[in-house]
């Protein structure tokens, strides 16, 4: 099977951006936003698991060549520019990233087009927190923050900066204080530097018990072997067996879609 079989390639526009959208399965929309290098084997395969619950999975393309592996070529080409971009604005503070409004947009399109409560989203590192700025709108019910690595940690305030404008953050916690049964997912292994334990902190702060923090053991020794450098929870470093930590974090990440959204 080819990582691209059973999605079907379409394309949206919003704010005078037009991008292709691949889409899977039939059911609620969830917004599956693909880490650097993009959408990778591995992301269309945690799509395909999203599908396979009964939701529509919709991949934007912000970045990389489609199906492509991960690989330190395709590393460089993709993270270069997006570090660049004003769309991503990858070292601002206490700013929502643009590109969420071009997203929110699709979230509200998914919606439309295949009914349910609302949508969920997922973002995963670089575009990992996009997700919670996609929430202050109220058709995203289920987010999910997977690694979210922006804005980039260089110091002790972009640590604990959560990538969202005041204005934003306020929106979210609003909706969280308002509506019981609302709650933002997020995981991260805890040696990764990208992901530094400040920020989880923060989220904690401002959200309280609506911030559910997922915090795999990546420390020297750990019983799992999840290495140093562990990063992607859902894919590249996704231990997909019974009972290891990872394949547990994907497993509360389906039922919260299934919890949220299929009802």
């Amino acid at each position: 099977m080819t990582s691209l079989e059973g999605f079907t390639t379409t394309s949206f526009s919003a704010g005078g951006k037009t991008r292709e959208v691949f889409t899977i399965g039939s059911g609620p929309g969830v917004i599956v936003i693909a880490e650097i290098p993009g959408i990778t084997p591995k992301v269309m395969e945690f799509a395909r698991r999203v599908a396979g619950i009964g939701c529509t999975a919709w991949l934007p393309r912000l970045f990389g060549e489609p199906g492509g592996a991960p690989s330190r070529t395709a590393m460089l080409r993709s993270v270069a520019p997006a570090c660049v971009s004003a769309e991503f604005a990858a070292f601002a503070t206490n700013t929502s990233r643009p590109v969420t409004v071009w997203l929110r947009a699709l979230a509200a399109h998914a919606h439309e087009q295949c009914g349910g409560p609302g949508v969920g989203a997922v973002g995963m590192c670089f575009t990992g927190g996009f997700a919670l700025a996609m929430t202050v709108d109220d058709v995203v019910i289920a987010p999910v923050l997977s690694q979210p690595s922006l804005p980039l940690p260089l110091g002790a305030k972009r640590r604990r900066d959560v990538g969202l404008s005041p204005a934003d953050l306020e929106r979210v916690k609003q909706r969280c204080a308002a509506e019981p049964d609302l709650c933002v997912l997020g995981l991260r292994f805890t040696a990764d530097r990208a992901v530094p334990a400040e920020r989880f902190q923060r989220l904690r702060e401002e959200l309280g018990d609506k911030f559910v923090a997922v915090e795999l053991d990546s420390s020297p020794g750990n019983p799992y072997g999840h290495p140093k450098a562990a990063h992607s929870v859902l894919t590249e470093h996704l231990q997909d067996r019974e009972g290891t930590p990872t394949r547990d974090a994907l497993d509360q990440v389906l039922e919260l879609f299934r919890s949220r959204l299929l009802v």
